[in-house]
């Protein structure tokens, strides 16, 4: 029984580790929550929070968080605005000029603005991170 106990405790130990390893792979996904970041941001009924989610730099999902707008309405301009945006890169989306759902152009409009939001954000994160990995670089090289 005690063997078992301490087997388990090295495993639970190394766990924290692997999970580390995992964050620094080329398989990078980020998640943008746009709700503070847009908080300003209101469609017909109030803000429209989404989870943007970016995986080797391209928008692999965007999910819509609760809200205010009618279901309707939002399930009309969700999956037309959304559908625009899936599979580009942050790049290619930061200049997409995206269509509104016609009959829901307020919600539309606010997803599309928490959309821009959300991937300027993303990109500006990433171009600190570049940043800071060339400075180390560049420090490594003067020694």
């Amino acid at each position: 029984m005690t063997l078992a106990a301490v087997a388990a405790f090295a495993m639970v130990a190394a766990m924290p580790m692997q999970a580390k390893k995992k964050t620094t792979t080329s398989t990078a996904t980020q998640v943008v929550y746009t709700g503070e970041i847009a908080k300003k941001v209101i469609g017909y009924n109030g803000t429209t929070p989404l989870n943007i989610t970016i995986k080797n730099g391209r928008i692999e999902k965007i999910e819509a968080l609760p809200n205010q707008e009618g279901p309707a309405y939002m399930q009309r301009a969700t999956k037309k605005v959304f559908a625009q945006y899936e599979g580009l890169t942050v790049t290619q989306a930061l200049k997409l000029k995206p269509d509104v759902a016609t009959g829901a152009t307020y919600t539309s409009e606010a997803l599309i603005k928490n959309i821009q939001m959300g991937l300027q954000q993303a990109k500006n994160t990433k171009d600190k991170s570049s940043k800071k990995s060339n400075k180390k670089v560049s420090k490594k090289r003067k020694h």
